[in-house]
C-alpha cells in the first residue's frame, strides 16, 4: 500500500520535473541572446495572462488532491486492513519489563519472542495483532514491519504486520515506561510456513523434565516462583512474570537484555537486578544447592 502511494508520487513528481525542466530548457535555447539583438529595442509587454495564470493554478490544484486522496486512501488501508478468513491472531500485553504473548488460535502463551509465517507476495497472509497493557503506557514498534501503535491500560488496540521476507526483526518499546524502557524489546521471527508450523507444534507440548529435576521442580515452588511464573501441567500458575513452559526455546533473557545461556541464566539465577536494574523479579536469595536445582529444572523446560 504505501509502496504504490509512493510510486505514484514519484510519478507525479517526474512528471512535474519534466514539463518545467522542458520549458526552462525551451525559454534558454529559445530567447537566448544573439549578436544580431538590438539591445535598443524593448520586447512586447504582456500585463496578465489568464491562460498562464490558470496553467499555474490550476495543475498544482489538481496535483495536491489526487495526492491527498491516494494519503487518505493509503491511511485508512493501513489503519483498518481488510484481514484473510482466517488470519493468525496475536495477543500482546505490555508490562513492564516484557511482553505477554497469546495465540489463541493454538492456545499457546510464550513471551518477549513473536514467531510468525513469512507473507509470500504469492498467498498474502497478514498477522493481525491485539495490544494491550497490564500496567502503564506502552509503544510497540518493529521498523521494518510497520509504524509505531501505542498499547494503553484498559483498552485494547488492533494492530498489523505483514512480513515478506524471512529473518529476525528487532523492535523495541517507543513510550517510557520506567526504568527499563530502554531494554524493552521485542524479536520477531519470521519463519517459513513449515518451521512456524513445528514451532506451534513444540509449545504445545506439556514440559517433559526427567526425573533428576523433580527436586528443582520442589525447589522451584518452594520459593515461590510459581505465585509469578506459569509452568503448564504444574501448581506454578502465576501471572505476573513470562511463562516459562518453554523457557529454553527463547534466544535471549529479560525481554532480550542478553542471550539465553548458561553464563546469562546463571546471573539470573543470582540475582537479576545484575543483567536487567529495576527490573521487577527480585534476587531471591538462592542458596547453592537451590541454585543448582533449579538451573537443572529450567534448562529442561524446552
Amino acid at each position: 500500500m504505501i509502496h504504490q502511494t509512493s510510486v505514484l508520487v514519484l510519478l507525479i513528481c517526474l512528471g512535474i520535473f519534466v514539463v518545467v525542466g522542458g520549458l526552462l530548457f525551451y525559454a534558454v535555447v529559445r530567447y537566448r541572446r544573439r549578436t544580431d539583438d538590438d539591445d535598443t529595442t524593448e520586447p512586447p509587454q504582456v500585463y496578465g495572462s489568464t491562460a498562464i495564470e490558470l496553467a499555474w493554478t490550476v495543475p498544482p490544484i489538481l496535483i495536491v488532491v489526487v495526492l491527498a486522496l491516494a494519503t487518505a486512501r493509503t491511511v485508512g488501508e493501513i489503519q483498518s486492513p481488510k484481514f484473510a478468513a482466517d488470519p493468525l491472531q496475536v495477543r500482546i500485553v505490555g508490562h513492564r519489563f516484557w511482553w505477554e504473548l497469546h495465540y489463541p488460535k493454538y492456545n499457546i502463551v510464550t513471551a518477549n519472542e513473536i514467531h510468525v509465517p513469512v507473507s509470500y507476495l504469492s498467498t498474502p497472509r497478514p498477522i493481525e495483532l491485539t495490544l494491550a497493557s497490564a500496567d502503564v503506557a506502552h509503544g510497540f514498534w518493529v521498523p521494518e514491519l510497520n509504524g509505531k501503535q501505542w498499547l494503553v491500560p484498559d483498552k485494547e488496540t488492533k494492530w498489523w504486520i505483514q512480513p515478506t521476507s524471512l529473518g529476525i526483526y528487532l523492535g523495541n518499546c517507543t513510550v517510557l515506561c520506567g526504568y527499563q524502557h530502554a531494554n524493552m524489546l521485542i524479536r520477531v521471527v519470521v519463519e517459513p510456513p513449515e518451521e512456524f508450523e513445528k514451532w506451534v507444534a513444540r509449545q504445545q507440548q506439556p514440559p517433559n523434565p526427567d526425573a533428576s529435576t523433580e527436586a528443582g521442580h520442589k525447589a522451584f515452588e518452594s520459593n515461590s516462583c510459581g505465585s509469578c511464573h506459569t509452568i503448564d501441567g504444574t501448581n506454578s500458575q502465576g501471572i505476573f512474570g513470562p511463562n516459562l513452559t518453554h523457557f529454553m526455546s527463547r534466544q535471549t533473557l529479560g525481554a532480550g537484555v542478553a542471550p539465553n545461556d548458561d553464563a546469562n541464566l546463571k546471573s539470573w539465577l543470582h540475582d537479576p537486578q545484575v543483567l536487567k536494574p529495576g527490573c521487577l523479579m527480585p534476587d531471591m536469595k538462592l542458596d547453592q544447592t537451590q541454585f543448582d536445582e533449579i538451573l537443572a529444572y529450567l534448562k529442561t523446560l524446552n
